[in-house]
Order: structure tokens, then C-alpha cells, then sequence
């Protein structure tokens, strides 16, 4: 078995979650222990490795290393053994690559052009571990000129690596809408305020504005909850709605903003609740650097452009803030979608190639 496979499915039999990774962390320092390479933690649940070649700067490579609050079903002999906790995104095959990128480079020190970086990053899935692990200085200090990450990405072919100039992944934003009403029983409806029927209002209208955006590139508003009322027979004294918003430009998300908190002014003034919207910082979009993608197309032929990004989110949008970066997808098939109890892949075909680019990229110039 290759080493990159067996890394996998060892990382795979431990899924751990947000920041807790004690298992997942001290067997990516006991595999990186066996290579010539400085190991240090700047933030909880982190591992970092640095490779000093004598270069005047530095290629970083980030893995992700959290797992999903998901029960595992794929039915794989080397299934999830922790109960309620599975990699159902593919960080195990990232950090896999990762470890095994670093044995290689580890071997082929003095032919390489940079020092090299390793980010084993926590808290992709939740907090933004990537943030918390740029605040601290790494890349400043180790002399990061570039960064690269990879993931695996359902429906693309098998083993191919994708990936796009300028946008490739949204700007993600949590929305929570409060509109507070006054509930009264039904048989007294006109002395209310009804919470429920200004919610679904307020949905609507905030749908239609979202899609009448300006611009060419994806933006997308979905509330995936409501909640509203206690009983059938009492108008509703208060409603949640609990949404996502995806968009790429700060701009389009702030012309968000400002609509949706327009929205909650107008449906106060017409029905007499009070309505708070409140919008969280979320993530940067994935914004590849288009120079370096020029570059990277030059001399790695074997890479794929993808028509259009995606309106998923990732925090490697914190990386690309300090340093030019470039986030690749790699083909993983015609398998279950991310987050999915059934997500598998055909490791020994998939994660070999997607090594093999990352070895090339280490080595270019």
C-alpha cells in the first residue's frame, strides 16, 4: 500500500472535530517525526512543519484537519471508529497528501526552490482555523510568497485536478433574522401582530432582491429554518428565520446587507414588529491569484480550468489575504456529494495523482 493511502485510512479510522484533534494531531507528529523537519503548534490543535532548504523564501502548503459531526455509512473496512464523527469532507485524503508531500520533499531537499511550509490547520468546518493560524505571524515569519491547498471534489474526474483564475469558491455569511410580533389567540387576531405572516413576507421579498443583483458572477440567499409560534390556535408573537448568504465581491455583500437590514426596516414600519437582521463576518471568498494561476497553467499542462466557481465556502480565503495563493479541486468521481454519510472515494487511484501535482508544484520554479 502506497504510504499516502495508508496515511488516509489511519486519519480516516479517527475523525475528530472543530479544535478537539488530540488523536489526529500526534499521528501527523509521529509521521512528520520521521522526516528532517522543524514541528511546532502556534495554535491549539495545530500542527506546522518547516523545511529550510537555505532559500531566500518559502511555498506553503495547507491541509485541513477536522472532521463532520456525521455518522458514518460507507460500509469501508477502515470505516470512522469514533461514534457520531466521520471525514465526510476529504480532510483526511488533504492532510494524507500533505504528510506525504513532506516525506518527498523531506528526500529532495537540495533540489528544491523554496523553503516549504506545512499548515495541518483545525476548525475548517466550524471557526476558521485558518484566520486564527494567519494572526499568529507564520507566514510573515517563515517568508511565505505562495500558498497552495487541495481538495477533493465529487463529479469532477476521477484523479484530475481543476481549478480557475480569480473567484473559485463564495464569500459565505450567516443570516439570522428576529421579527418580533405580539400573539394573541386566534379568536382575537386583530389585536395581534403577527410574527409568522411577517417572516414569510420578509422571505420573500429578500429572495427577490438577491436575485435581482446586479452583476455577472453567483450570488445565492437561502433560510434553511423558520420557526414561528407555539400553538395553532394563537397568532405568532415571534419568528427565526436562520440562512446562508453566498457572494464573491465585498461589494455585492455589502448591497446585501444593506437590502436585507432595508427589508427588516420596511416589513417594521408596514406591520408594527420589530425585525433584526444580523449578518456574521463568515468567509472570505477564494479569490486565486490570477498572476500566479498564469503561471502555474504555463508550466503544469495537466491542469483543468473549471467554467464557473462555486457557491460552497472554505477558509483558505484567510491565506490568500496575506500571500498569493491558488486552491485546486481534485476529482474524486462519481461518488456522494460532500457531507454525505456515503462519501468514499477510490483512494489508491485518486490521491497518487493528486500528489503527483503537488509535487510539481513544490518543484516549481
Amino acid at each position: 500500500m502506497l504510504p499516502v493511502v495508508e496515511y488516509r485510512r489511519a486519519l480516516h479510522r479517527i475523525p475528530e472535530l472543530d479544535d478537539r484533534l488530540p488523536e489526529t494531531c500526534a499521528y501527523v507528529c509521529s509521521a512528520l517525526a520521521s522526516f528532517d523537519l522543524e514541528t511546532f503548534s502556534p495554535i491549539p490543535s495545530s500542527v506546522c512543519a518547516y523545511l529550510d532548504a537555505g532559500k531566500p523564501e518559502t511555498v506553503a502548503f495547507r491541509a485541513d484537519m477536522d472532521a463532520l459531526p456525521i455518522e458514518e455509512d460507507t460500509g469501508l473496512a477502515y470505516a470512522s471508529s469514533h461514534l457520531g464523527a466521520m471525514h465526510a469532507c476529504g480532510h483526511d485524503a488533504n492532510t494524507a497528501m500533505a504528510l506525504a508531500l513532506a516525506s518527498y520533499a523531506s528526500a529532495h531537499r537540495t533540489e528544491l526552490p523554496r523553503n516549504v511550509l506545512f499548515l495541518f490547520q483545525p476548525s475548517e468546518e466550524t471557526t476558521g482555523g485558518a484566520e486564527k493560524l494567519c494572526n499568529t505571524g507564520i507566514l510573515e515569519r517563515y517568508r511565505a510568497a505562495r500558498v497552495f491547498a487541495m481538495h477533493l471534489w465529487p463529479k469532477l474526474e476521477a484523479g484530475k485536478i481543476y481549478s480557475r483564475p480569480g473567484p473559485i469558491m463564495a464569500r459565505s455569511n450567516e443570516v439570522t433574522v428576529t421579527i418580533t410580533g405580539k400573539s394573541v389567540h386566534i379568536g382575537r387576531a386583530s389585536e395581534g401582530i403577527d410574527a409568522l405572516a411577517a417572516g414569510a413576507d420578509y422571505l420573500l421579498r429578500a429572495y427577490a432582491m438577491v436575485k435581482d443583483l446586479p452583476g455577472t458572477e453567483p450570488a445565492v440567499l437561502r433560510f434553511g429554518k423558520m420557526t414561528s409560534g407555539r400553538v395553532r390556535n394563537a397568532v405568532s408573537g415571534k419568528t427565526l428565520l436562520e440562512g446562508s448568504l453566498r457572494t464573491f465581491r465585498d461589494e455585492t455583500q455589502a448591497l446585501c446587507r444593506e437590502g436585507l437590514e432595508k427589508i427588516g426596516r420596511e416589513i417594521a414600519a408596514e406591520t408594527g414588529c420589530v425585525a433584526e437582521v444580523y449578518l456574521n463576518e463568515g468567509y472570505p471568498a477564494v479569490w486565486n491569484h490570477e498572476e500566479l494561476f498564469g503561471k502555474v497553467c504555463s508550466h503544469l499542462d495537466e491542469l483543468r480550468e473549471l467554467e464557473a466557481p462555486t457557491l460552497t465556502a472554505e477558509d483558505f480565503s484567510f491565506y490568500q489575504q496575506r500571500v498569493p495563493g491558488l486552491f485546486f479541486l481534485l476529482g474524486a468521481g462519481d461518488t456522494a456529494e460532500l457531507h454525505s454519510p456515503e462519501f468514499c472515494f477510490d483512494d489508491e487511484k485518486i490521491l497518487p495523482e493528486g500528489l503527483e501535482f503537488l509535487k510539481r508544484l513544490l518543484l516549481l520554479e
